[in-house]
């Protein structure tokens, strides 16, 4: 059912196209011989246009984990309060995009900063193509402004990091090895029902990954503090660690995923993707040179635009 819905997706826009073209195809004739106008051609042309770069976008989302819910998690970087309001400043960026587009957005672990803002958070983010259209967000994002939380007024930079993962179905088949889990229970923090603070329902997963192409060790370690119910939390970290595990094996397979792992630099200078200067209102992407002044906009959610620059420059080359 999901190729053919795919499949009609495909069609739907060939059709789309073909008959813009069609119908500027028209247009023009009638323009020669004085019953259309100039005018009419022109919008014409513009319909025609756009559905073929409509089209062009979505061929740019072919690869197997495009089509898939993603992972998107949000570490602040060194500078204390400042960098951790900044994290906050992006997912409420992140989750006003996921909202606006129709996503079901859900925080399923999030670590408050110690005076203000968070030092990092995990957002699931379900919907078609979500993976597809968030992986170019994967990198170090750096603001510049006027802090706050400074008490002489000056100019600050802050750094936070993004990293975006494909969350995983039933239809991936993904090797866990159970004798390499442990799992550690806690209780979930923050205002709320009558479990919270009481009950030991959120959990701690731990995995002793072993790279089996280079033999390096790594501990996979995720938290899970979604809901009340511990066997439900229990259920998400796992969908979690698969999701992780599926993203290294494609990493593996695809060697130009390089470009959309920029975000496993480290969260300083020179290694930015994207920088968002509040004072010189201006929000530019350092891969392909896309800017707006619509600095607003960006922190509301409006990053389409960043997004269908990064796939139109790079997903082909996936």
């Amino acid at each position: 059912m999901q190729t053919v819905k795919d499949l009609k997706k495909w069609l739907e826009m060939y059709r789309e196209v073909s008959d813009a073209a069609d119908e500027l195809e028209l247009a023009f004739e009638y323009a020669k011989e004085g019953i259309a106008s100039e005018e009419d051609v022109d919008k014409a042309f513009a319909r025609t246009k756009g559905s073929v770069e409509n089209l062009e976008f979505r061929n740019m989302l072919r690869e197997e984990a495009d089509r898939m819910n993603c992972v998107l998690k949000i570490n602040s970087g060194a500078g204390g309060t400042e960098s951790q309001d900044w994290a906050s400043m992006l997912m409420r960026m992140y989750v006003r995009w996921g909202e606006s587009n129709g996503y079901k957005v859900t925080i399923s672990n999030i670590l408050d900063g110690d005076d203000a803002g968070i030092k990092t958070v995990s957002i699931n983010i379900e919907g078609d193509f979500a993976y597809g259209y968030l992986k170019g967000e994967n990198g170090v994002h750096r603001l510049v402004r006027v802090s706050p939380y400074n008490a002489q007024g000056k100019r600050m930079t802050s750094f936070a990091s993004v990293f975006v993962t494909p969350l995983v179905d039933d239809t991936i088949e993904v090797n866990i090895n159970p004798a390499l889990i442990s799992w550690d229970t806690f209780r979930s923090s923050g205002a709320g029902g009558q479990n919270v603070n009481k009950v030991e329902s959120g959990v701690r997963l731990r995995y002793q990954f072993k790279d089996p192409y280079t033999g390096e060790e790594e501990e996979i370690l995720i938290e899970n503090t979604e809901t009340r119910d511990q066997p439900k939390n229990r259920e998400n970290a796992m969908r979690h660690l698969r999701s992780i595990l599926y993203d290294k094996e494609m990493q593996h397979r695809l060697s130009e995923r390089a470009k959309v792992e920029a975000g496993k630099k480290k969260i300083e200078w020179g290694s930015q993707i994207r920088s968002y200067v509040f004072d010189d209102r201006r929000v530019k992407d350092h891969r392909t040179n896309y800017q707006t002044s619509d600095v607003g906009g960006v922190m509301d959610g409006k990053i389409d635009g960043f997004i269908k620059a990064y796939l139109m420059e790079f997903a082909g080359g996936e």
